[in-house]
């Protein structure tokens, strides 16, 4: 059975996990496809601020993403 998905905002540091979804204006998903982070396409959790910011590594190159944005992003967790 596949994991749930759960915001992004939800991953530890060094966990991996594939995108499920996004939750956000048109704008930003665009932006987001832009860089890479495209429905089905793995992530790693690189560094996590609460409150703040939270850092992926998505297809080689590390993306920050606001906190309010990145818990509109819905991923399910890998190994």
């Amino acid at each position: 059975m596949p994991e749930p998905s759960v915001p992004m905002t939800l991953l530890n540091e060094g966990e991996k996990a594939v995108i499920s979804s996004f939750h956000l204006p048109d704008s930003m998903k665009k932006r987001l496809v832009s860089m890479g982070m495209i429905p089905e396409t793995q992530i790693e959790c690189v560094r996590i601020k609460k409150g703040s910011l939270i850092a992926v590594k998505v297809r080689g190159a590390v993306i920050a993403l606001r906190i309010a944005d990145a818990a509109c992003i819905l991923v399910r967790k890998t190994e």
